[in-house]
């Protein structure tokens, strides 16, 4: 069983998955690697990594501007999975948030096994619609390797059986239509549209785009399999980039979040991918 199975089979019925999401190498790679470390020890069930892009067309000027900083610093895959090594040794899964483009670039084969390689548990390629997966699904599943497909609030029921075909771990349920952001107010027809994503698709659902404050994720929570925070978390980083203990401030904002769903995830299991068969069980 895979680590994101895992937590959502151990959270059900009892209280929504906590997904924070960082860029990785905003500022550095070192203070990514810290920053998980610190959101793991503050509730996270699950951390979203972002791979910075040139050209992130989902992404609002927050996590945008976060690419840049990474990009000027020269981060790339390679020193990106390098950190992801550098974490086997938390019990948090990890799931790589990138653009089709650096996936492709890299080859398609060797991404997967790097992400095999270096303890990777999911991958959601916002650009990559899943009639145009195969290929990619083909490298990842033998590795047991999630990969979490996105619907939003115009998907079709037939869009939203075939994401969940091909999703493994959980679909992605983009809360408005538009790029990444905070917003003021969750939009009022969002509980509507889980219940009718649920007509349709047995995977869990988690919501992410716009959610920034404890008592959003505390409304998320009560529709929803899981909540993703990612701008507000981004933007807090930014604002503190030149604090030395900005470490501890977003732990600090990140527990303010985990604590707003009233409980805490069991430890799942450490895992050995080195020791782990290649197929499916």
């Amino acid at each position: 069983m895979n680590r994101i199975e895992w937590v959502f089979k151990k959270l059900r019925n009892k209280r929504a998955a906590f997904i924070p999401f960082v860029v990785a190498g905003d500022p550095d790679l070192k203070t990514t690697e810290a920053l998980v470390r610190k959101i793991a020890e503050c509730g996270a069930d699950i951390i979203e990594i972002g791979v910075p892009f040139s050209d992130p067309l989902a992404d609002g000027p927050t996590i945008q501007a976060a690419s840049q900083r990474a990009l000027k610093n020269g981060v790339n895959l390679r020193d990106i999975f390098l950190m992801a090594e550098g974490l086997k040794g938390i019990s948090t899964p990890l799931v790589l948030m990138t653009y089709f483009n650096p996936v492709f670039q890299h080859g398609l084969k060797n991404f997967a096994e790097d992400c095999y390689r270096h303890g990777i548990d999911g991958v959601i390629i916002p650009d990559l619609p899943p009639e145009e997966a195969g290929p990619w699904i083909q490298e990842a599943k033998p590795l047991k390797l999630d990969t979490i497909f996105l619907i939003a609030p115009t998907s079709s029921p037939d869009r939203v059986k075939l994401a969940s075909r091909y999703s493994r771990g959980f679909l992605y349920y983009v809360s408005i239509t538009g790029v990444t952001g905070t917003r003021g107010k969750l939009p009022e027809e969002l509980e509507v549209a889980i219940r009718q994503i649920r007509k349709y698709s047995p995977k869990p659902v988690a919501v992410g785009f716009g959610i920034s404050t404890a008592e959003q994720v505390k409304e998320v929570s009560r529709i929803a399999d899981g909540v993703i925070v990612g701008s507000a978390i981004v933007k807090m980083i930014e604002e503190n980039l030149k604090q030395p203990d900005m470490v501890i401030r977003v732990g600090g904002f990140v527990l303010s979040l985990a604590e707003a769903l009233a409980g805490t995830c069991p430890v799942p299991p450490k895992r050995d991918r080195r020791s782990e068969g290649a197929q499916y069980e």
